[in-house]
């Protein structure tokens, strides 16, 4: 189904308008596909790349500009995602012990290894996503998106 299908038109689209209208298609889709993986977990696409930015400090706490800066979606409300996962103790927050206005966050065990699990069926649901695909193909589709 080409795009023009999907978005019920008949009007010849410019070649630009298209294209970003598709790009915004597939991300919607990519974001349903994924965010369903992660239904039986309850947690958002955005609590699972919080997840992942704390397991990548590898035991050093973040704070939550890092958390901002790291985030794929970038958003302002990183503190409720915080917050959300505190209530699940899927995440640690404290008070910096040097700058006391500074907060703190670290992955709980429980998180890392809730986030093992997601990895899973987010790596499946991706899978799923782009198993039309060859590598060859995802390559030069990298390089093309690389452009913007």
């Amino acid at each position: 189904m080409n795009v023009e299908e999907i978005i019920k038109t008949s009007q010849k689209m410019p070649l630009e308008t298209r294209t970003l209208i598709h790009i915004t298609l597939i991300h919607n889709k990519i974001y349903e596909v994924v965010g369903n993986a992660l239904k039986p977990f309850e947690v958002s696409l955005q609590q699972f790349n919080v997840l992942r930015i704390l397991r990548g400090q590898k035991g050093k706490p973040a704070n939550l500009s890092t958390l901002n800066e790291r985030m794929v979606t970038k958003m302002s409300n990183t503190t409720r995602l915080v917050d959300k996962l505190l209530a699940k103790g899927y995440v640690d927050r404290n008070v910096c012990p040097s700058n006391r206005r500074k907060v703190e966050i670290l992955i709980t065990k429980s998180g890392s290894e809730v986030l093992s699990k997601m990895d899973r069926v987010v790596a499946e649901a991706e899978y799923d996503i782009v198993q039309h695909f060859t590598k060859q193909e995802l390559e030069q589709l990298n390089l093309l998106l690389d452009k913007f």
